[in-house]
């Protein structure tokens, strides 16, 4: 302990700068904070000259500071999240499009083509090539009707 007060304003830069060398390390966007914490008390102390009570205070509540303000700049809600919210849900993704039959719909039952996956697909009978549109999804069937 008398060796790191003994290096003043240093020590703290040092510890500040070794916290975010591990957090490159070891990624999980926390120890940069309290590097963050210990660059500025560093910064303090050689501003202010403080006693080393004073930078133990300081640390601690810019340790605080520095974890919540990275809080909240990392936080992201579902509103924050970019890209479709179908991702995962493909099949709903094709409900209210229209496709041609790959095969026709005999018995209720058909197959149409979606770039390269084919989808069963059940409604009205209809001749392979006609045009469906796809109403809802039971599952991974899609149910049809004739697209005027």
């Amino acid at each position: 302990m008398a060796s790191f007060i003994a290096l003043g304003p240093w020590a703290w830069l040092i510890v500040g700068l070794v916290l975010i060398g591990l957090e490159t390390l070891s990624p999980g966007i926390f120890l940069v904070w309290f590097g963050i914490a210990a660059i500025l008390t560093g910064l303090a102390d050689w501003a202010f000259d403080l006693p080393w009570q004073g930078n133990l205070l300081g640390f601690a509540a810019l340790s605080g500071l520095a974890v919540a303000a990275g809080r909240r700049l990392t936080r992201q809600t579902g509103d924050d999240i970019p890209g479709d919210p179908k991702l995962n849900r493909r099949v709903e993704s094709l409900v209210g499009r229209t496709f041609l039959l790959d095969r026709p719909i005999t018995a209720g039952e058909g197959r149409i083509r979606v770039d390269d996956t084919v989808w069963r697909v059940v409604g009205p009978e209809m001749a392979a090539g006609s045009s469906v549109r796809v109403v809802r999804a039971d599952g991974t069937t899609l149910v049809v009707e004739g697209a005027s």
